[in-house]
């Protein structure tokens, strides 16, 4: 905790540090975000204002369930030319065209051929079956 204190006022603030870090779709945050809403649900705890958004914004948005998406991600992975972050954006937006999927590239330093869009296109079909 950190005392941070002046002449008329004393504001303490908690300082939180990042234990870990890792890359989730939104299927597999809209997951974890039910197991906490029903942990606190069985505890008849209030849902706070973020909780209830950030789970409404999960719903609304993942495309595919959890293990689906991570399979993707995993095989999206195993192809050449897949960053770990583009994956994930692939998993969660679901792009149906290559257009959708060029513009997830639109920054990268490469491009893909028109066999490597339509096998992406494929993967992403089949996940969302």
């Amino acid at each position: 905790m950190l005392n941070i204190s002046n002449s008329k006022e004393c504001i303490l603030m908690i300082v939180k540090h990042i234990q870990s870090e890792e890359l989730l779709t939104v299927p597999e945050v809209k997951e974890i975000l039910n197991k906490i809403m029903e942990e606190r649900v069985a505890r008849e705890e209030e849902l706070g204002y973020e909780l209830r958004k950030a789970i409404n914004h999960a719903d609304m948005f993942a495309k595919m369930d959890a293990s689906r998406s991570r399979e993707l991600v995993g095989k999206l992975l195993e192809m050449g030319k897949m960053k770990p972050e583009i994956a994930i954006h692939i998993a969660d937006i679901a792009p149906l065209t290559r257009d959708e999927l060029r513009t997830l590239y639109a920054k990268e330093r490469f491009t893909l051929t028109e066999e490597e869009l339509d096998a992406i296109l494929d993967l992403v079909l089949e996940a969302m079956e």
